[in-house]
């Protein structure tokens, strides 16, 4: 099924693009930047949001990637700006990513296990490297979702996902 759909807007140049992306990086780092202690454990994770979020829409764009891929990308996308999610940045501020981020890296790591390294990491732009960022995310999500209440959907739909995940290894 093909759907065509005209765009009431312009979609942002690319300046525009960086612009965001440096105003979001700008506002987590600040925001990491006042925490510290127990209240600050999971911040320095959150200045990867940013760079997830840029690798996603990057993504997004790139033709290698297959129809289902991007529909999965995209998927990413709108979880990061849906204002309602398991966290929302509404409410709780920019701790509220944390739940994009596992989000961005299951999507991630899916399109690794279907492309190579090199395509999806030509569309990162954090300062450390990709696989890495993948591994510290991935360590600490089950941390921090035993944390959330009642073992949200967002866990049990980790969780699937990473045996799914693990199976295909």
């Amino acid at each position: 099924m093909t759907m065509n759909v005209e765009l009431k807007k312009d979609l942002p140049t690319y300046e525009e693009q960086q612009d965001f992306y440096i105003k979001l990086r700008s506002k987590i780092t600040d925001y990491v930047e006042s925490k510290s202690g127990k209240a600050g454990k999971f911040t320095p994770y959150l200045l990867f949001a940013p760079d997830l979020f840029h690798l996603l829409v990057k993504s997004m764009f790139d033709d290698r990637l297959d129809a289902k891929s991007k529909t999965l990308v995209g998927s990413g996308i709108l979880y990061f700006i849906t204002p309602l999610d398991v966290l929302p940045e509404g409410l709780v501020g920019p701790g509220g990513f944390i739940d994009d981020i596992i989000v961005a890296t299951f999507v991630v790591n899916m399109l690794l296990n279907k492309f190579s390294p090199e395509v999806i990491e030509e569309h990162w732009a954090g300062d450390d490297k990709l696989l890495n960022v993948l591994k510290k995310v991935s360590e600490t999500s089950d941390s921090f979702l035993g944390k959330l209440p009642s073992r949200s959907l967002l866990g049990r739909f980790i969780k699937t996902s990473k045996k799914d995940t693990i199976q295909k290894s």
